[in-house]
């Protein structure tokens, strides 16, 4: 450090080009000089002619931008190589980074490019001419280091010299008025407080006085120095000082020759003109003026006009006038004192609209649903539900409709109760003063009586639906026109803007006014310049040959309706009723299309009311049972009523309500169960008392089957009394075929034939009656085989046997249930949905459990025989006579055997049952000849076997239907192998 301070290296002219050159950038950086803060510095004690002896001494002047150690800069890792270490293990970055640090090398990034020489190449080819002009313009400036060196010098010597003066004469606040400035500066200890004591004090006084005067000298000699540095350029500012003078004094002469000629074309051609503007700008503002003080007038019968118009129920055209002045307050006399108080009244006067127009809707709605029921189906008053309607929308109560269901919720319960009060006073068996509820002197009536007031009530129900939809359709078409309205104005506004945007805009000037600072527009006014505004007002003056800026050419309507009447439009509702329609609706197009939802759905809601109030008035009649214990036809005629007034008012209302449809299904579920299980127990009564012999076919019966004949199932309508009766038949004909059958399978038929007509006139229960119609067809089938095939009917009937004949009957029986089965499946399958058909499966499986019977019954017949065989033929000898008596019995048993299932059975079957009795024979015989080794030779004893068989297959060819029977009676011999 101290020996940086004592060196003080000065650029030499032959020095290198770069100390050189960082000198000289050190001397464009000197700064003002700032001396030391010493008051009474010390005499130099160098020459004062010489600048190196006064630079000897440190100085911070000099010193802060010479080099130092402290500028040296050296980085890290050249600092911690340490080049005395033997070994490059043990230095810092492999003591830290382990031994490969050093011999490793860095993988070059895949994500930065190599770099190259000819990636430089572009920015030397853009430097290249810049450089060029570089080395040009350095050549041709002249050098500045001889000026630079006697600058330096020079400011050398002049900061010595003015390191001579205390730096208290240099700071900007000094003040002899100091005090201590001024002790500092002339110390007492210089002066003598008293005269004539000693030379000493005197010589100090002279010294300080010669120190001060040397300072002086100092300071005048730079400032002297500096001047002449620059004297050209103060003598050249005084010269432009002279020169601007002059240039000024030109400029006031033009300035006032001007001005006095603006005066002139001022009094000649403005002063005129400008007269005339402030006279018609005076005469528009009068206009304006005398305009709104008709338009305050007209503002000012507001609200006697608004309670003229509610006096009348005028609610959309009150609305519309104080909507109207709202605007006009707001807009063209805003400010008015007078009218300070008027918007808040109007805005009071509003909310009591609003509460008028919901007592109003009310009143309507209960007016409208409490009228006489009858059939008619107009509005009531139309035009005043859609101004009702309409004041409503524009004053966003859009609950209003809820008004409208609560009433329709009351009436619809007042009307069953006038209902019941109307029919109840024309009974005289119920007596209103004793029995008092109205549900009790319901569960009074009988069927006829409580059927008749149901139909009344569904068809006032039925009017009062078409009431509530008339008049809801009304609500809805006002709201889905203005919808309508918005979206139209939306599109017209939408094609506006596009329009607005192809056209180009028109730059329009304008000039002020210099008089008051008035804009020259505002002078004309109405006059000329807005050519399109004057010519529309022309067209809606009342007189063609008024004056544009006349008192006239503004009307009062035009002043306070202009803005509002060109955005109303005119509208019809389907009733025809005209309404106009404004643009200032502050509804939506979400909050109408909601709205006209919520209409639709309270028509939905009226059918629901209707109908929880029919499925109320039906739940307390069937108390007791009462809708059970209906017979079928009574609970046919009380189902179409119901499903007619269900199909109504799908049709008035356009959805289906489950409440009434789900009362009806539960009371036909209902229905169904006591139905079968009354058809069943009779069913069974008639089976336990069945004797299973044949019965007489009534004529009745006949015709019932015929009815069924062309595939459609009905039951016939019963003939007068009158008719001549016709005798039964003994078989039941059935396309042409016989049918022995008993007077339960009659019976069946007939039930089933029920079943079936049931199905038709509830068409709700076809699931549930099919599964009690194969429930009824199964417990036939197996109670019967239970009493034929199981000789049940042997207890309970007190049959001594179950005969051949009670078996062929009981097959016959089963077999016309089975042909009605499909024509049965068929009727189902018509009235079941596609996804339902799976249930047809039944009457498959009956159909299968039937012929199964069938089939046991006929294995019966033939088990029969097979044991008479059996014990015959087991006693059979082969001897004379000839035919033996074992074939008479057998060939006495065929014959009674055929007698007794001739007449039952069809001849195919009576062929097929005795081919299987005939090969039991054979098969018995086969076996006894087998025993009594009697085999065909030709002898004796086949000759009386071959005479036997003739005996039997005479006889049975000879019964009736058998004659052409092939009995194949070579298999009762062995065959010889």
């Amino acid at each position: 450090m101290a020996s940086s301070h004592s060196s003080s290296p000065v650029p030499q002219p032959n020095s290198s080009d770069a100390f050189f050159k960082k000198e000289k950038d050190v001397a464009k950086r000197f700064q003002p000089v700032q001396s030391l803060p010493d008051v009474c510095p010390k005499e130099p004690t160098g020459n004062a002619g010489d600048p190196s002896s006064l630079c000897d001494s440190p100085s911070l002047v000099a010193d802060q931008h010479r080099w130092t150690i402290y500028h040296s800069k050296v980085n890290l890792p050249a600092a911690l190589n340490d080049p005395r270490l033997a070994k490059r293990e043990s230095d810092f970055f492999t003591k830290t980074w382990g031994v490969d640090f050093v011999d490793s090398e860095v993988t070059p990034s895949f994500y930065l490019p190599q770099i190259t020489k000819e990636h430089f190449a572009l920015y030397q080819q853009e430097i290249a001419s810049r450089e060029k002009v570089h080395e040009r313009y350095k050549n041709i400036c002249p050098s500045k280091d001889t000026f630079d060196r006697t600058l330096l010098h020079t400011y050398d010597k002049s900061r010595t010299d003015l390191e001579q003066v205390p730096k208290i004469f240099m700071k900007p606040d000094f003040a002899l008025e100091d005090s201590l400035t001024f002790n500092t500066v002339l110390p007492w200890s210089h002066f003598s407080t008293a005269g004539g004591k000693g030379n000493r004090d005197a010589a100090s006084s002279k010294l300080l006085q010669e120190k001060l005067s040397h300072y002086l000298d100092i300071v005048e000699v730079n400032i002297a120095h500096q001047i002449s540095l620059r004297s050209e350029a103060f003598f050249h500012a005084m010269t432009s000082q002279h020169e601007l003078q002059d240039y000024l004094r030109k400029t006031s002469q033009a300035v006032k020759l001007l001005r006095e000629k603006i005066s002139k074309i001022d009094k000649v051609m403005c002063e005129g003109s400008l007269r005339v503007l402030r006279l018609a700008l005076t005469r528009s503002n009068c206009i304006k003026a005398y305009n709104k003080l008709k338009l305050m007038a007209t503002v000012h019968q507001t609200q006697p006009t608004v309670q003229l118009l509610l006096s009348t129920s005028e609610f959309v055209g009150a609305l519309d006038l104080i909507a109207t002045t709202q605007e006009v307050l707001q807009q063209e006399l805003q400010g008015i004192h007078s009218f300070r108080h008027l918007g808040s009244q109007l805005c009071e006067l509003e909310k009591l609209i609003d509460k008028m127009m919901i007592a109003e809707f009310s009143t309507y709605a209960c007016n409208d649903l409490n009228r006489p029921l009858e059939d008619d189906c107009q509005i009531l008053e139309e035009e005043r539900l859609v101004s009702l309607v309409f004041g409503l929308l524009k004053q966003r109560k859009l609950n209003f409709y809820e008004i409208y269901g609560n009433e329709m919720s009351i009436t619809a319960k007042n009307i069953i109760k006038q209902c019941v009060v109307n029919t109840v006073s024309q009974i005289e068996e119920i007596d209103t003063e004793v029995i008092v509820k109205l549900a009790d002197q319901i569960r009074m009536m009988n069927f006829p009586q409580w059927f008749d007031l149901l139909k009344d009530i569904f068809s006032k129900f039925t009017i009062f639906l078409k009431r509530i939809k008339a008049t809801l359709n009304t609500i809805r078409s006002v709201v889905l026109l203005v919808l309508d309205k918005n979206q139209r104005t939306r599109d017209l506004e939408d094609t506006l803007q596009k329009n607005s945007v192809k056209d180009s805009p028109v730059d329009t000037e304008v000039a002020y006014l210099t008089h008051e600072g008035m804009f020259i527009s505002d002078a004309f006014g109405e006059g000329d310049l807005p050519l399109v505004a004057a010519d529309t007002t022309s067209q809606r003056n009342t007189s063609p040959n008024s004056e544009p800026c006349s008192s006239d050419s503004v009307s009062e309507p035009e002043c306070t309706t202009d803005s509002s009447s060109s955005k109303e439009q005119t509208s019809v509702t389907p009733g025809g009723v005209e309404m106009m329609i404004s643009d200032d609706m502050k509804l939506t197009e979400l909050e109408l299309g909601r709205l006209a939802n919520n209409i639709q759905e309270l028509l939905y809601n009226a059918s629901d009311i209707c109908h929880d109030r029919s499925v109320k008035f039906l739940m307390a009649r069937a108390k007791g049972g009462f809708l059970e214990k209906l017979n079928s036809n009574e609970f046919v005629a009380l189902s179409r009523l119901m499903e007619g007034f269900i199909l109504d008012t799908e049709q008035i209302c356009g959805r289906k309500s489950m409440s009434l449809r789900g009362a009806l299904q539960s009371q036909a579920n209902k229905f169904v169960n006591r139905f079968h299980e009354e058809r069943k127990t009779k069913l069974s009564l008639l089976l336990d008392n069945e004797r299973w012999k044949q019965a007489e076919v009534p004529a009745e019966f006949q015709d019932l089957v015929d009815s069924v004949s062309d595939g459609r199932i009905s039951l016939p309508e019963k003939k007068p009394t009158g008719t001549e009766e016709r005798k039964p038949t003994e078989f039941l004909i059935v396309e042409g075929q016989k049918y022995a059958t008993v007077g339960t399978v009659l019976l069946l038929i007939r039930i089933i034939l029920e079943y079936c007509q049931c199905v038709d006139n509830i068409p709700s229960i076809t699931t549930d009656m099919l599964t009690r119609l194969s429930d009824l067809l199964k417990y036939f089938n197996s109670r019967s085989c239970q009493l034929v095939l199981g000789a049940g009917a042997l207890q309970v009937v007190g049959l001594k046997t179950i005969t051949t004949k009670n078996l062929a009957l009981s097959s016959r029986c089963l077999q016309l249930i089975v042909h009605y089965i499909p024509i049965i499946r068929a009727h189902f399958e018509a009235r079941l949905q596609p996804k339902q058909f799976s249930m047809l499966r039944h009457f498959d499986h009956i159909t299968k459990d039937y012929h199964d019977h069938i089939a046991e019954i006929s294995a019966k017949l033939v088990a029969i025989m097979d044991g008479l065989f059996d014990k015959l033929l087991s006693k059979y000898e082969v001897k004379a006579p000839v035919p033996s008596a074992c074939f008479r019995n057998i060939c006495k048993q065929m014959a009674k055997m055929h007698e007794a299932i001739y007449d039952l059975l069809p001849e195919e079957q009576t062929q097929i049952l005795f081919l299987r009795i005939n090969a039991s024979y054979k098969l018995h015989l086969k076996r006894q000849l087998a025993h009594l080794n009697v085999v065909n030779d030709g002898g004796p004893q086949n000759g009386l076997v071959t005479s036997d068989v003739a005996f039997y297959t005479g006889n049975l060819q000879a019964l009736k239907g058998l004659n052409d029977l092939d009995l194949n009676m070579a298999e009762i011999w062995e065959q010889k192998r």
